[in-house]
């Protein structure tokens, strides 16, 4: 492991020697939001016309996996890239040690995206059409956004969102060497990414799990909390804005910009 003792031994409760790691790393942060952006390209036009409200269906097994691990680089890697560029500064020399890190962070979120999908196959099966928008699927996508908002001022939420903007001690304390170092390195960190946001893309399939409107709103919740230094603002501020966004699909989904609002058909989730 290369010295970062010049990263400030006092800002490792912090985002400052990401940020440094970010500057020295710069090719592979501006390959990482390359990335980003060709994943971001690649959903708008899988996903066009796809959108069919909260609870919009997922499709196969396969079919949903493949999209959803595009779009966690396409929402994650932005926010993530400053942990990869400090693990990189960390492990040395090796180009490849950072991409196996990035890949155990992603293997953590497909495996996020598994529960995902077997949750709603077992809700739909259990529920049936008691889901459509017309009986419970309205106020079931309202009361996800309510708790959506309330697990944002948790201890839990904290904890979590405190190793993602202290990437330096999360690091150091899971250190591992070599090629299998590095994968379980990046999915543990890919499950501490998880613990902070699993709420949030609840919220995003509340809200329209196909939308890239609100796969992007999203994503710049996750980027606020992550990124920018006002940690306490962030968080409730996110946490007044999912309440709202809750009211309002409870009582008037109509008045929200950007939602598609389900017919009377009875909605599946597989």
């Amino acid at each position: 492991m290369t010295d970062i003792s010049s990263a400030a031994p006092s800002a490792r409760g912090g985002l400052h020697p990401a940020l440094v790691a970010s500057r020295a790393q710069w090719g592979l942060v501006a390959l990482l939001f390359l990335l980003a952006g060709a994943a971001w390209w690649w959903t708008f036009e899988l996903m066009r016309g796809m959108d069919t409200g909260p609870w919009t269906a997922l499709g196969s097994f396969g079919w949903f996996i493949s999209v959803w691990v595009v779009m966690m680089a396409a929402m994650m890697f932005p926010s993530v890239a400053p942990t990869i560029a400090l693990y990189a500064r960390m492990s040395g020399k090796s180009r490849l040690l950072p991409f196996v890190f990035t890949g155990g962070y992603l293997l953590t979120w497909a495996g996020a995206g598994v529960i995902a999908f077997l949750v709603g196959g077992v809700a739909s099966r259990l529920a049936g059409g008691a889901l459509s928008w017309d009986r419970a699927g309205r106020p079931i996508a309202g009361a996800v956004l309510v708790m959506a908002a309330g697990y944002e001022l948790t201890p839990l939420k904290n904890v979590c969102l405190g190793k993602c903007r202290s990437p330096l001690g999360t690091l150091l304390g899971s250190w591992r060497g070599g090629r299998s170092g590095a994968l379980r390195m990046g999915a543990k960190n890919g499950a501490w990414c998880v613990g902070c946001c699993w709420a949030l893309m609840a919220s995003l399939f509340a809200l329209g799990v196909m939308s890239v409107v609100w796969m992007a709103v999203v994503a710049g919740f996750i980027a606020v909390e992550k990124v920018l230094p006002w940690r306490r603002t962030a968080t409730y501020g996110t946490a007044v804005i999912l309440l709202v966004l809750g009211v309002l699909v409870l009582v008037a989904p109509e008045a929200l910009p950007g939602l598609t609002v389900p017919g009377n058909d009875s909605m599946t989730m597989t």
